[in-house]
């Protein structure tokens, strides 16, 4: 296998202009093509741009098993099959079908499919099924999924939890954001499987609170974003410390030739599956560029706001975002903010409120754009377009996952137009053009718009329930000392 490392160079971006200006001349949208949760990228041009579209996909020398039928015509452990019966999951999506005969076997593993699609489950079962019945030792994971941003690290744990539950393996989150040293604890106590970013995982290695050379498993979700994001060093410094032997797995929406090294190096005559091509649209999914004057845009955004059912909300910066929230909240709209500058908790309380509807729009930069999925999302609005065509189809997979339909509008102004034409193409996508003005029937129709009540709002944080206090038998308080310990025996009680 070729071990040869190249130079992951990347031409830089640059965006038009065309901010929507709100009250008092302040901008919400976001002239700079810097993207809050990740490196800023250079504003100059690169020595050599970057590779781009998709690379000649790796040939199968061994023929493929078959795909399965369904989940009963598989290898796994019975407990598994039970559980997917309970979580109401009971025929395999098709990149399941195709990857899971052959990852189960112990195959290297190339899948493509669009967001939504069930990949978590297509490497997640496997990953789980050929682990099971084995025990870590401490700092020794035995599996490893490796992702690009924290809230996909929370959705794949989420995702697998029942089902490793159910086999008895142990699962780790390692991200940044959070305790260091309560993710070290759960290494040092020993975990079959961890779901981590490059970064965090990178430091606890540094620690000495984790060692990967036990690792037969590796999976990587989303790989071009980790490409795209300057992981690529410590995704292979990671790869290399796990067992030379063992199997890998790359899974990503859209594969371009940021992942070539990757597959090069790293996958050993892999099976290939691919779903839809990376350009490919989601059928159930419509598309509009809504053609609007810079002047009028922030109110238009406004009233798409306000439409009934959630909305998530892409602009560039975490600036722009806060402001637009700010304004939202303002304007009677019940808003949240969500960007690499927020603490972890505060991030996953925004989305806890998100998904349960006490917020109904989501603002958010690009960190929102992967590892966000929410039942019944049938809108998502470029407020900022991307400037890049794989941007947009992530973004847009927010919505219309799973077969359900949604819609993706992007807001143009005049000076936008020819970037966004030449996106579009590149994206694969003939998008539905109209110019629109806010307050105009064609806003409505396509989005749901209409007038906020004006009235502000403010989101406040749920209130935790206050423990009743317990009493004895006799209907005595118990003792000081009692009442003192209660709070650790609850806390270890919420940790398990």
């Amino acid at each position: 296998m070729n071990r040869s490392t190249r130079t992951n160079d990347r031409s830089a971006r640059t965006r038009n202009g065309g901010a929507a200006t709100g009250k008092n001349g302040k901008r919400f949208g976001s002239s700079s093509s810097s993207r809050s949760g990740g490196p800023v990228r250079s504003q100059g041009h690169s020595r050599r741009p970057a590779p781009q579209g998709e690379f000649a996909l790796p040939k199968t020398i061994t023929p493929a098993l078959p795909a399965a039928e369904s989940f009963a015509d598989l290898a796994m452990p019975s407990e598994l099959l039970a559980t997917l019966g309970s979580q109401g999951v009971t025929a395999p999506f098709p990149i399941q079908a195709a990857t899971l005969p052959n990852s189960l076997a112990g195959r290297d593993v190339l899948g493509r499919g669009r967001t939504g699609s069930g990949k978590t489950l297509a490497f997640g079962l496997a990953l789980l099924a050929r682990t099971a019945g084995q025990r870590a030792e401490a700092r020794q994971p035995l599996g490893l999924i490796l992702v690009p941003t924290r809230e996909l690290a929370q959705q794949v744990t989420d995702a697998l939890t029942p089902y490793a539950r159910s086999v008895k393996l142990r699962l780790a989150t390692v991200v940044g954001g959070m305790s260091i040293s309560k993710q070290a604890g759960a290494l040092r106590r020993g975990v079959e499987i961890v779901v981590a970013t490059p970064g965090r995982l990178k430091d606890l290695i540094e620690r000495g609170d984790c060692r990967l050379d036990q690792v037969l498993v590796t999976v990587l979700d989303e790989a071009d974003q980790m490409a795209d994001m300057g992981f690529m060093p410590q995704v292979t410094a990671l790869l290399d410390q796990v067992r030379p032997d063992g199997q890998r797995m790359l899974f990503s929406a859209t594969l371009d030739r940021n992942v070539d090294l990757l597959v090069r190096r790293y996958l050993s005559d892999p099976v290939v599956h691919s779903v839809d091509p990376s350009a490919g649209a989601v059928t159930t999914m419509e598309h509009h560029v809504l053609l609007v004057h810079g002047a009028d845009k922030h109110e238009a955004v406004t009233e798409i706001a306000a439409r009934d059912g959630r909305v998530i909300m892409f602009l560039d910066t975490k600036h722009a975002v806060d402001r637009l929230t700010t304004h939202l909240l303002n304007s009677g709209v019940r808003a949240a903010s969500l960007h690499g500058g927020k603490s972890q908790p505060q991030r996953t309380r925004t989305l806890t409120q998100f998904k349960n509807g006490h917020v109904n729009v989501l603002v958010a930069t690009n960190v929102a754009a992967r590892g966000i999925h929410v039942d019944s999302l049938d809108l998502v609005v470029n407020v900022d377009p991307p400037t890049d065509h794989k941007d947009y189809l992530h973004r847009g997979g927010r919505t219309a996952r799973a077969g359900e339909s949604g819609s993706v509008v992007t807001l143009v102004t005049p000076n936008q137009r020819r970037a966004m034409t030449r996106l579009m193409t590149m994206a694969g996508i003939v998008p539905q053009t109209t110019q629109v003005r806010a307050g105009a029937e064609d806003l409505h129709r396509i989005t749901g718009a209409q007038a906020p009540s004006g009235v502000p709002v403010v989101i406040t944080a749920p209130v935790a329930e206050r423990p009743k206090r317990g009493t004895t038998s006799r209907g005595r308080r118990r003792s000081a000392s009692a009442t003192r310990r209660a709070p650790a025996r609850r806390s270890v009680s919420d940790a398990a």
